[in-house]
């Protein structure tokens, strides 16, 4: 008789990632991979190249053998370079020696700050829409995550108020994100004072995620560490991805008081190791070479900008103006479907891809979110195909 096949008594799976939810950025990466003709506005990516010197400071460091284990905080000449351009942007000094760390990008950064400061239950306040994340990490790390609904009557801003009303005995921190991912939303200093204002009266940490600080258009950002009395309660997690163009080098940062970066540092010793030696030697160039050629391509990301959103509104898909990042996130309601159905029958019909709000939390249902990291020839296609579209599916 042939064996019989045991059977598991229980789930070989962590209860914390069966409850984990597939991103739905992800999933549509997958869609269109197998699909001819697709003019992409998902993916979260520049599409320039490196800059050739950034590249060619990496290029170099590997030809002089420098492909080995660095520090386990990251190299301490990076560390250095980091700490000055932050204070002279800033205004906000760390010590290169105990309150940075050189992180494998942002991603590893938020996974480390939740890891590092949640306790069993602890709960999460954040604005939503929400960076896909994260819920995802704070879940991870233990803690319960709590959105805070925004809207477009306030151009997607949270507001201090709705934070606080959120405030139990269990919060541990506020999330924030701005510029945002996927709004394109903007705080200014008077609304994150206030939110620091709420941080300070129940001694919360604050992790503010400044991926995007210098895709800024009219606006000027605020560093929230850089408020009266913010830093010693801010975990600040910044990169180099979205400006240099340097996404697949994978370099971020985390900078915030010597006992907490201590702690993430433990935590990414036994993971990561280190972030890759060339990447951060890329870093170095980047910030030693002044900001040109970032602002050259926030330069070209506004005139994309300002052609996005004037385009939706002219095919009836409402869009404020986003202020920072390098999205559009026009309502789609006008055709009475779901930001799902939206988005799967666009790619389908018309082989544009989108990503539906609802992906990044249920604030965004009636959303899509737009990527205008792209030329100006595929905008403006993609707005060809997607006017045809609204005017076949308008309600």
């Amino acid at each position: 008789m042939p064996a019989r096949r045991s059977k598991r008594a229980r789930s070989m799976f962590s209860q914390r990632v069966e409850g984990l939810s597939p991103s739905g950025i992800r999933r549509f990466f997958d869609l269109l991979a197998e699909m001819e003709d697709v003019i992409s506005l998902g993916v979260g990516e520049p599409d320039f190249a490196t800059p050739w010197h950034i590249s060619e400071a990496a290029i170099a460091g590997i030809g002089k053998g420098y492909t080995m284990y660095t520090s386990n905080q990251g190299m301490l000449e990076l560390r250095q370079e980091l700490a000055r351009n932050l204070h002279a942007r800033y205004g906000v000094e760390y010590d290169p020696k105990s309150e940075l760390l050189i992180t494998v990008g942002v991603s590893e950064g938020l996974d480390l700050a939740l890891r590092a400061v949640i306790r069993p239950r602890d709960e999460v306040i954040s604005p939503e829409p929400t960076y896909v994340s994260y819920s995802s990490c704070t879940i991870l790390a233990g803690g319960v995550f709590v959105p805070v609904p925004t809207t477009v009557e306030n151009s997607f801003k949270v507001k201090a108020a709705d934070i606080e009303e959120r405030v139990t005995r269990r919060t541990k921190a506020i999330l924030i994100g701005y510029p945002n991912n996927p709004t394109g939303a903007v705080m200014d200093r008077a609304d994150l004072e206030e939110v620091a204002g709420v941080a300070e009266r129940h001694d919360l940490l604050v992790i503010s995620d400044e991926i995007y600080d210098r895709l800024v258009y009219g606006v000027k950002h605020t560093c929230f560490a850089s408020i009266p009395g913010m830093k010693e309660r801010t975990i600040l997690l910044g990169g180099f991805s979205k400006s240099y163009a340097m996404t697949g080098w994978r370099v971020g940062y985390a900078a915030g008081p010597a006992d907490i970066i201590g702690a993430m540092t433990k935590i990414h010793q036994y993971t990561m190791l280190c972030a890759p030696i060339m990447g951060q030697m890329a870093a170095i160039e980047a910030l030693r070479s002044g900001d040109a050629a970032a602002r050259d391509m926030v330069a070209d990301y506004d005139r994309r900008r300002r052609v996005m959103v004037k385009g939706f509104n002219s095919i009836g898909l409402t869009c404020f103006e986003p202020r920072g990042a390098f999205y559009a996130f026009p309502s789609v309601r006008v055709t009475g479907m779901a930001s799902q159905d939206f988005a799967e029958d666009l790619l389908v019909e018309e082989r544009v891809a989108v990503v539906p709000g609802s992906a990044f939390g249920p604030s965004g249902e009636g959303y899509v979110r737009c990527c205008y990291a792209t030329s100006l020839e595929e905008i403006r296609e993609a707005l060809g195909r997607m006017g045809r579209f609204v005017k076949r599916h308008k309600a």
